[in-house]
């Protein structure tokens, strides 16, 4: 196993997400190679810290006054025979609308675990050698790269011209998964743009959060799920999804 194999694994190492074969070649990498060995310890190091921080979401209080207003208001007792009645429909009615309050619950639950994780690919990629896995500035050099190792290449777009400079690309690990990491510049600043294949085609319009000092602006589009992440402001980073969703758009539509 080479040290740029060893490296796209030591995550998935360290989460304890590998087969036994492969967990064996990573760990006898690392047994015998220094630089691999202080990677791995640094991404632990930081795990612990990532752990240490207080990441729990608490549903707003406006939710919970959305779901008591759903609520219907106390009526007369009915009679014993209305009851009867309606008491099969009642009952799946009422189980269809506590299973939908549930999986609102569940969604906003699993966007804000999903953004925990792409802030964590991202400070993983900010450490010594694993930004970029091919290093190009040339769209039709990185794109081409992706081709066989991901079941669907993410869309490269050179915005050179455009502020945005493309420096590579890499394989990273969100929601379990391997996904393409495309790499741009703005100044100093990086940005990471992971794009993921979804079973949804419908367009997603872009939003932005911020966790941990690092704006994260996310959408969907024909079948991918988009997060572009960095410390730039949140002006610039729109700024960036804007000309990279007008630019996807222009390629498609040429």
């Amino acid at each position: 196993m080479t040290c740029d194999e060893a490296k796209i694994l030591l995550h998935a190492l360290l989460d304890n997400e590998l087969d036994a074969g492969h967990d064996r070649e990573v760990e006898a990498h690392i047994a015998a190679c220094p630089a691999c060995a202080a990677e791995f310890a640094a991404q632990r190091e930081m795990k612990r810290v990532l752990a240490d921080t207080n990441l729990r979401y608490s549903a707003p209080a406006s939710l919970r006054t959305r779901i008591e207003a759903s609520i219907p208001q106390a009526r007369p007792q009915p009679s014993r025979r209305s009851v009867l009645r309606g008491f099969a429909m009642g009952s799946a009615v009422s189980a269809l609308a506590a299973s939908g309050v549930v999986a609102v619950v569940l969604r906003q639950d699993d966007q804000q675990r999903i953004l925990s994780e792409v802030v964590s690919a991202h400070l993983r990629s900010l450490q010594a050698g694993h930004l970029i896995d091919v290093v190009s500035t040339d769209q039709h050099t990185v794109k081409p790269w992706f081709n066989g190792k991901l079941d669907v290449a993410p869309p490269v777009i050179d915005l050179t011209a455009q502020g945005f400079t493309l420096v590579g690309g890499r394989l990273d690990y969100i929601d379990a998964r391997a996904i393409g990491a495309v790499v741009y510049k703005r100044r100093q600043h990086i940005i990471n743009l992971f794009v993921s294949q979804t079973a949804s085609t419908e367009h997603r319009p872009p939003k932005t959060q911020t966790m941990q000092g690092f704006n994260c602006r996310r959408w969907g589009e024909r079948g991918l799920n988009f997060w572009a992440i960095s410390d730039i402001g949140g002006d610039e980073l729109s700024e960036f999804v804007d000309k990279f969703e007008a630019a996807m758009k222009a390629n498609v539509e040429g």
